[in-house]
Formats: C-alpha cells, structure tokens, sequence
C-alpha cells in the first residue's frame, strides 16, 4: 500500500517544472504567443476593429495597441541595450499596423527572453515589467507574467468581439488551443 506522503512526493515530482527546458526554449514560447495574436487579428471581422464597446471599456484596436505598447515599455526598462520598437497610437492604428508592430515588439521580446534566461553571461539582470513595481530576477516567472498579460487581453479580445456581435468562429477559437501546432515544441511528445 501506498503512503500519503510517497503520492504527495510522486506528485512533486511530476509536476516540478524543467526550468533548463523553459530557459532554452522561452523565446520560442513567446514567438508562438504572438503567433496567437497575429492569428487573432487576422480572424476578426474589420468591423469589430473600431467598434465602440458598451461602458467605458477599451476598443479591440486599443487593446492591441496597449499590448504592443507595454511590451515596448518591457523592453526599455528591463533591456535598454535593445532596440525599443516605436509605440503605437491607439486612436489611429490600424489592424496592420498593429500586426507589423506586435511582430517587431515580439522579436525584442524574444531576443530579451533569450538574453536573459539562456546560458552565459547576460545584461539582463532583472524583468521591470513598469516603473512602479520592485524588479524580479530574470527566470520563468518573467516569461510566465509576459504571456499571461497577453492571454488576459486575448480573452478580452473574444468577449468583446462576441458582444459586439462578431463572434470568432469556433475554428478559429479551437486553433488558438492547438499549441502543438504552432510549435516544433512539441514534435516530440
């Protein structure tokens, strides 16, 4: 028979997060993020662009330009040594230029990821997600608050274009799902 504490220590163990595995492929993680957001957009309806939402809420073109932006502020403050992609104007962006910003603001991001969690030494020494919050030392909480921001915003995104009346298709909210295929991640699973 089993003890509690040989299935509470077998259940550690599976759990426990291979930290050399997020370091190593953190980058990638985050590229296949914004492939998720550049999905995302694309899948709209133009309409629901712009479209005022009921209360004082963001639109869908703020919501991306605020991801965009605060990306842009991630990298300045925590990689300064980066080229820090210009910020977009919510009131004026088109879902374009959104698209062509998010994939510059990602490949800082990526490059930042890589930076400061690969191996060897790194200028990247802690994440500055603002300037009114205490620093983190750099490690997979940093990548962890990055795409949780982003899936937080995402959700918006689908409740907002449903509640506008432009709901997302069920195919495309089911490939947003299938990590797998987004990634060579996971080829060898």
């Amino acid at each position: 028979m089993t003890s509690r504490k040989d299935v509470v220590k077998k259940v550690k163990t599976q759990t426990q997060v291979d930290v050399a595995a997020v370091r190593s492929s953190a980058a990638e993680i985050f590229l296949v993020n914004d492939r998720i957001n550049q999905m995302l957009i694309e899948h709209l309806d133009p309409a629901a662009w712009r479209a005022r939402p009921p209360g004082n809420v963001r639109n869908i073109a703020a919501i991306f330009t605020h991801m965009h932006n605060v990306r842009c502020k991630w990298i300045r403050l925590t990689a300064p040594h980066l080229k820090v992609p210009q910020q977009l104007n919510r009131a004026h962006c088109t879902s374009k230029q959104v698209r062509l910003g998010l994939a510059e603001s990602a490949a800082r991001c990526a490059e930042m990821l890589d930076e400061a969690l690969g191996s060897g030494s790194s200028r990247v020494k802690k994440f500055l997600r603002d300037g009114w919050a205490k620093p983190w030392p750099v490690g997979q909480e940093m990548l962890c608050y990055m795409i949780s921001h982003e899936a937080h915003h995402r959700g918006q995104v689908c409740m907002l274009a449903h509640q506008l009346g432009y709901p997302l298709t069920s195919q495309m909210t089911a490939r947003m799902w299938n990590w797998e295929r987004l990634t060579p991640i996971f080829t060898n699973l």
